[in-house]
């Protein structure tokens, strides 16, 4: 193996009261991955471009090196939820949300309040499974809030979304839903727009009165009473291949890209989510994550050149506020991933890439267009004048400068200033 990458979600942040005015990762205790800078180059990304504010999929897919016309996240959703699709197919993200009605449409949460246990989405999605449409579909839970829904048959994906909060890379404050619409005059888009919006509000219907959520208002729980769709896709997205890659991906939208890239994947199943902790679960799926991850590498090490992996779990405080659990999370994966990275990749003369997809800061609780730091670990040993000393495997100590893998040092890296479609050929992973 020449390489890993490793794409913590949501990484970047900016400086936060509850952290003394640093970042969860300025603030984080992270001797591995400062390890790995220190004797490496940091630098930073615009992980689609300047001034755009990415969701996950156009970023991932920019990282790659694929136009962002070239892939749809609804595509990329179904497929890694295990949907057969074929051309025509119409593919939606939904999440499970809550509104205050229908005719009104006041988002009160686009998440359904991260509290919709697993048990609860397979039961809803059993329901709407029964609605009656002029066509067949599918409704498919998946993690948590998150779904997919594919329409079969030929349809137009010229249509807008009822949730765009990231509408054309630009981030929209918006509390309420907004009808699905044509983007062209063409008949079939017309058409497509119309189903869309009766199913949706057929399922509000089926939604609002299911017992389940009936019983969660009576437990003082956010009805999950409403579907939000976003990358509508009928086209297999046209991106390039990486058949010498491995992928660690246990979300459907990470599985979805790496299938579709070529990549040999290598996922687990998420774990049920079955009480209203949301956190619990998620340090559950973060364990798991690394575990699984540390696994695979050292079973994989001869037979891949490059490995990617992804770690959803970072995302989740920023959209919540949560800087201190943030903090705790990159601790973690300090800890225990990257550890074993720091071990792992030195002997073996294995390269490794560290960054983010997007930038999801605290204070803002939702994307941003703020560069991701960049880490390449290549055992350069700059020598660059800082305050850190760290000590050699074996117990051999040796004073060096030391490097704090953080944002703000990043922009000071030799690296220097990316945008996404150039980082893997800077960092020598093609």
């Amino acid at each position: 193996m020449k390489g890993v990458l490793v794409i913590l979600d949501g990484l970047g942040d900016l400086p936060t009261d509850s952290l003394e005015g640093k970042t969860p990762l300025e603030s984080a205790e992270t001797p591995n991955l400062n390890f790995l800078a220190t004797r490496g180059e940091t630098g930073y990304l615009y992980s689609v471009r300047p001034g755009f504010i990415p969701e996950s999929d156009e970023a991932i897919v920019s990282i790659f090196g694929n136009e962002q016309i070239d892939s749809t996240r609804g595509q990329l959703e179904a497929r890694g939820a295990g949907l057969e699709l074929a051309h025509g197919d119409l593919a939606f993200r939904v999440n499970f949300a809550t509104v205050d009605s229908f005719k009104s449409g006041n988002i009160i949460d686009r998440r359904a309040g991260r509290t919709l246990t697993t048990a609860e989405a397979e039961s809803l999605a059993k329901a709407l499974n029964k609605i009656k449409m002029p066509c067949s579909f599918v409704f498919k839970p998946t993690v948590q809030h998150r779904a997919a829904l594919v329409f079969r048959g030929g349809f137009s994906d010229n249509i807008s979304e009822n949730d765009p909060t990231y509408f054309e890379g630009q981030a929209k404050s918006i509390d309420k839903v907004i009808p699905i619409r044509p983007m062209d005059d063409d008949e079939n888009s017309q058409y497509t727009a119309n189903l869309v919006n009766e199913f949706i509000e057929k399922a509000f219907e089926v939604l609002d009165k299911h017992p389940i959520n009936e019983d969660r208002r009576k437990r003082g729980l956010l009805p999950a009473n409403y579907l939000l769709i976003r990358g509508p896709g009928i086209d297999v997205p046209k991106i390039k291949l990486y058949r010498n890659w491995l992928s660690v991906a246990y979300m459907p939208l990470e599985k979805g890209f790496s299938q579709l890239s070529g990549m040999k994947v290598f996922g687990f199943d998420y774990p049920k989510l079955k009480g209203i902790d949301v956190y619990k679960n998620l340090w559950e799926g973060l364990k798991k994550a690394c575990s699984f991850s540390i696994k695979v590498l050292r079973r994989q090490k001869n037979n891949f050149d490059y490995a990617y992996i992804h770690i959803k779990e970072t995302d989740l405080p920023g959209h919540d506020n949560k800087p201190l659990e943030k903090k705790a999370m990159i601790e973690y994966l300090d800890k225990t991933l990257f550890k074993f990275l720091r071990e792992f990749a030195p002997p073996n003369k294995i390269n490794v890439v560290v960054t983010a997809d997007h930038s999801t800061p605290c204070r803002l609780k939702k994307h941003s267009a703020d560069p991701v730091p960049v880490l390449l670990y290549n055992q350069s040993l700059p020598r660059i004048e800082k305050k850190y000393s760290y000590s050699i495997e074996k117990g051999k100590e040796e004073k060096i400068a030391g490097q704090k893998f953080c944002e703000g040092e990043a922009r000071k890296g030799s690296l220097g200033r990316m945008i996404a479609s150039e980082m893997l050929k800077k960092v020598g992973f093609v």
